[in-house]
This record gives structure tokens, sequence and C-alpha cells, in this order.
């Protein structure tokens, strides 16, 4: 015991001891630079409207598209997932798919109906935060095999395709020509109200990379990039028209057969939601 004015050694060693500074955590690299580089091409497509380039436009949202879709296959492929990069995808995607579109398709036609037009790109803009939001919360419990409502990138194409197949045809100053107008005020409205519904939309995330496939399929993936060549703006907008009715037709043709149309899961035991927590 050592008496009461007597220092204690463990007391110097203990200040003598540098405090323990906590480990910095790291940031991948390679899927990041996807994400960036998706964000880019929102901020591209804002700056090419404001120039009244709407087919350059159009062009930054689907190369925006095309590298999230990636950003996330990537850093499955390569273990290089991360909470960061999960947040900075979701904040490039509010920029690229949710403001951008919303800031574009305005200043292409809605400006012209007054403050509708901008109700209407505001919604659409909400639409996209809503959705994000219940993505990232739901995401535990969603059957991976479909997207609860139309998903942001599928919006902004199917927004942005409509402008680029009318800006391609030489429709120009949009917001002058009425009946143009009020259909892209009903378009951007559709788009926007479908991302928050509960409508299942195919996520094809069940499309597995590293699987062998017959021949026949590289046959058809290259066919299908030659027609697109044919007419890009065309082309696009009609496949992503036809996916933004899809998730209609699966929802009624599931009700007609008496089957759950959620995409929730509510148990382990159920049939129909094996898929829903692997």
């Amino acid at each position: 015991m050592n008496p009461a004015n007597t220092p204690d050694p463990d007391d110097d060693m203990e200040a003598a001891m540098p405090l323990a500074r906590p480990r910095r955590k790291g940031i991948y690299i390679l899927p990041n630079l996807f994400t960036l580089a998706a964000l880019f091409g929102g901020f591209y497509a804002i700056v090419m409207a404001m120039n009244g380039r709407f087919d350059q436009a159009a062009i930054g949202i689907f190369c925006a598209a095309v590298l999230d879709s990636l950003d996330g296959r990537v850093a499955r492929m390569t273990n290089t997932q991360s909470a960061f990069g999960e947040q900075m995808d979701s904040l490039s995607d509010m920029v690229s798919f949710g403001a951008a579109p919303a800031l574009i398709v305005y200043e292409w036609a809605l400006k012209g109906l007054g403050k509708l037009g901008w109700i209407a790109a505001f919604v659409y803009c909400s639409g996209a935060a809503l959705r994000l939001a219940r993505f990232n919360t739901n995401i535990a419990v969603v059957d991976k095999r479909f997207f609860q409502g139309l998903p942001s990138p599928a919006a902004a194409a199917l927004v942005i395709g409509f402008i680029w197949v009318l800006d391609d045809a030489g429709f120009k100053d949009v917001f002058q020509i009425d009946w143009l107008a009020w259909g892209t005020f009903a378009l951007t409205l559709y788009a926007g109200l479908t991302m928050v519904t509960n409508v299942p939309f195919y996520s094809f995330k069940d499309v597995s990379f590293k699987k062998t496939v017959p021949f026949i399929v590289i046959v058809a993936i290259a066919l299908g990039i030659a027609v697109i060549n044919l007419h890009p703006p065309g082309v696009l907008f009609a496949l992503f028209a036809v996916y933004g009715l899809s998730g209609y037709a699966v929802y009624v043709y599931k009700k007609m057969k008496g089957r759950p149309v959620s995409v929730i899961a509510t148990s382990t035991e159920e049939p129909d939601e094996a898929g829903l927590h692997h």
C-alpha cells in the first residue's frame, strides 16, 4: 500500500502512454469513381439544359443511369461495399435522377404553365427523394427481384427520353406549345407519383454476370446494341416507356391470380416470399 502523498507509479505510466487514436476508415476508390461519374452526368445535364442543349442533357442523364447501374455491381464483385458508398450513391441519385430531370423538364416545357409547371416538377423531385429514402429504409425487407415503385433512374429515363425524342424531331421552345407542355406535365406527374407507389417493378438483380450463358444470349445482346444505334432517342424511350408500364401489368396480373402484390416481406414461411429474405 502506498502512503497518502506517494505518487502511484502506475499513474505515471498511464499518463505517459498516448491515447489510442480511433482507426480511420478508408474509402474504396473504384465503386465511388463510378458514383462520382454518375453525379457528374447529372450535373452536366443541368448545365446543358441551362444552355438549351437538351440533347446533350439527355445523354448526360442516360450516361448517369448506366454508371449508377455499375457502381453497386462493381462494389459487390470486388467486395468493396461500404456505408460511405451507400450514402454517396443515394446523394448522387438524388441529383442525377431527382433534381436534374425536374429542372430540365421545367426548363424545357413546364415553365410555360406557370405555377402548375413548377408544382409538377416539384412533385417529381419530391417523389424521387421519397422513393430513395424508402428504398434505403426498406432494403432489408423488400423482395430483391422487384423494386417497390418505379426506380428513380427509370423515371428519369422516361421523362428525359421523351424530351430527347421530341428535341431530336425538331421541336423547339416547347413551353410555348400548349398541347405538348400539358402532355409533358402529365408524363412528369406519372413518373413522379409512380416512384412512390407500391407497384412492383422487376429489378433484374437476380441476373448473374458470373454464370455462363448460351451463345445465343451474346448474339441477342449484340443485336440489341445495333437496334439502339439505329435511333438512340426513340429506342431508349420506347424501352423505358414499356418498363414504366410493366409494373402496373405485373400488379394487375398478380391481382387476377390472387397472389400477393406487395414486395414487402411479412414472414419467411409463405412460398411467395421465399426470395424476400435472401
